[in-house]
């Protein structure tokens, strides 16, 4: 039999999807299950993005510019324009969510073999974007007593060698809700500017910041336009995550010419996802301000009942709907696979997503899960009565 490439033996699974299985025959066994593992929100999608579709005359779905339809990115850039970012539609390509704009990124800017440094727990794609790109994480640790705040610039220091070529960050930060502050990437600003690195800034969640906090983008680092690559997506900002539309955005106009070139090997980004994210920038400041204050509702509640519960511990997220939490438990993959194969409480269980796989450093988030507060509130207590019910049964239980 033919083998595998090495690529694909080294690309992982899923940390988010893997228990899938279990969760499928739960199910099947009649099981209601509360989905705090995966950050699929459940806020309506925006009524012009869908009049977008509904209404739509096309007689041929034809194929777009490689990097995305003009009028689209115009449009963008004028959402960028508004919130001080100053780019122009030639500054940016369209891509088939944020992921490929990460991917069209590394791609273009780093070699096979060249380093990055992440601070972990990360995003668990960026280690399949990365094993793609043949490029390898080099982590630094962010630990829950801080709250998962960027470690200090001195421990970054210490890993950069002559492979290391940039950053990966998401802010606000998928899996912890750490919303880094203007001092934090104006630190980083300042040592990549020393190190001449990229920084490749995720800023999928940028309008969902907290209790009066503000986002500072990657792209307001002073004197860094070159070493700046801004990933983006419609995905969770306008709750469509299906459309497939992000955006790969920098001044660095060598990346863009060079990541036009892998853009154009795919052809074009998703028509009608592109039809979406354009109807959606008109979406009214309002929804924005309801979606927020129904998350921070989701948060405040979700934080109080959890750190109720003797053991556990659960920072307070700034940012995005995600919390990573500390659970008095063994082994948080055996808890999670064990609340979907042996356990329910009134025919109800909670699916849940072990933070070890948002880890690259063997063992650290043993006793961690992320979980996504993407549930209505009313599910959602439902949901952490249930993990409390849990954790007083499970076998393995430290405290």
């Amino acid at each position: 039999m033919p083998e595998i490439s090495k690529k694909g033996r080294l690309m992982p699974a899923s940390p988010i999807r893997k228990l899938v299985p279990f969760a499928e025959e739960a199910k099947r066994r009649g099981r209601k299950i509360y989905h705090l593992n995966i950050g699929q929100p459940d806020i309506p999608t925006p009524h012009a993005a869908l009049e977008a579709i509904r209404n739509n005359t096309l007689k041929v779905v034809e194929y777009s510019h490689s990097a995305g339809n003009e009028s689209y990115r115009r449009k963008l850039a004028g959402y960028y324009r508004a919130i001080d970012i100053d780019v122009d539609h030639t500054q940016m390509l369209i891509t088939a969510g944020g992921s490929e704009a990460i991917l069209f990124a590394l791609m273009s800017c780093l070699d096979e073999g060249d380093e990055v440094i992440v601070p972990e727990p990360f995003y668990a794609n960026y280690n399949g974007f990365t094993v793609t790109a043949g490029v390898k994480i080099v982590p630094v640790t962010s630990t829950i007593e801080t709250g998962f705040a960027l470690p200090p610039v001195a421990e970054f220091e210490k890993l950069i060698n002559n492979r290391t070529k940039g950053i990966i960050i998401c802010n606000p930060n998928n899996p912890t809700g750490y919303l880094y502050s203007r001092q934090e990437m104006e630190q980083l600003g300042d040592l990549i500017r020393r190190h001449d690195l990229y920084l490749f800034s995720d800023e999928v969640y940028r309008e969902f910041c907290y209790d009066g906090h503000t986002h500072f983008s990657a792209m307001h680092i002073k004197d860094a336009s070159d070493n700046v690559i801004l990933i983006d997506s419609v995905s969770k900002r306008y709750s469509a995550c299906g459309v497939r539309i992000g955006a790969l955005v920098t001044k660095n106009n060598e990346v863009v010419s060079t990541a036009i070139k892998f853009a154009q090997a795919r052809l074009s980004p998703p028509s009608f996802g592109q039809i979406v994210g354009e109807a959606a920038l008109d979406t009214p400041a309002d929804y924005f301000g309801q979606v927020q204050q129904e998350y921070i509702e989701r948060r405040n509640l979700m934080v109080k009942m959890l750190n109720d519960i003797a053991g556990v511990l659960c920072p307070l997220p700034r940012g995005a709907f995600y919390t990573t939490t500390r659970l008095p438990v063994d082994d948080a993959d055996k808890f999670s696979q064990w609340l979907l194969s042996d356990f329910h409480y009134n025919n109800e269980t909670v699916m849940l997503a072990p933070a070890s796989g948002f880890y690259s450093t063997p063992g650290l988030g043993k006793n961690e899960v992320r979980i996504a507060y993407v549930l209505k509130k009313e599910d959602l207590e439902k949901a952490i009565i249930c993990l409390r019910e849990a954790l007083d049964q499970y076998p393995g239980r430290t405290l």
